[in-house]
C-alpha cells in the first residue's frame, strides 16, 4: 500500500514537473541574464541569489516528499520547516539589497525556458 502511494506520488511530481517545463518553454520575451560592466555586482549577485533559490525550492520539494513518506520525525519537520522559511527570509532580503525582487531570481535557460 505505501509502495504504490509513494509511486503516485512520484507520478504526480514528474508530472507537475512535466507541465511546469511546458509552461516555462512556451512562455517568451524573458530576459537572460547578461552582465551589464557598469553593475556586475548587481548581475552576479541575481545569478547567485537565483541558483540559491533554485536550491531552496528543490530542498523543500524533498522535504515535502519526505513528510508525505513519513520518514521525518515531529522534530525534524520542524527543524527543516524553520531553517526553510529563514532561508527565503535571507534570501529576499539579500535581493531587496540589490534592488531585485523575488520574482527577478530567475534565469532564462534558451530552448529550455525559464529556470523556475
Amino acid at each position: 500500500m505505501k509502495k504504490k502511494r509513494v509511486a503516485r506520488l512520484k507520478i504526480e511530481e514528474l508530472e507537475s514537473l512535466r507541465a511546469e517545463l511546458g509552461r516555462l518553454a512556451s512562455s517568451s520575451g524573458v530576459p537572460r541574464w547578461n552582465a551589464d560592466p557598469d553593475d556586475v555586482q548587481r548581475s552576479v549577485a541575481k545569478l547567485v541569489l537565483t541558483l540559491a533559490e533554485f536550491v531552496r525550492r528543490l530542498l523543500e520539494r524533498q522535504a515535502i516528499r519526505r513528510m508525505d513518506e513519513e520518514t521525518l520525525t515531529p522534530e525534524e519537520i520542524e527543524t527543516i520547516g524553520v531553517a526553510l522559511m529563514r532561508l527565503e527570509e535571507t534570501l529576499v532580503e539579500m535581493a531587496r539589497r540589490f534592488g531585485l525582487e523575488p520574482e527577478d531570481l530567475n534565469l532564462d535557460l534558451g530552448p529550455l525556458g525559464r529556470l523556475m
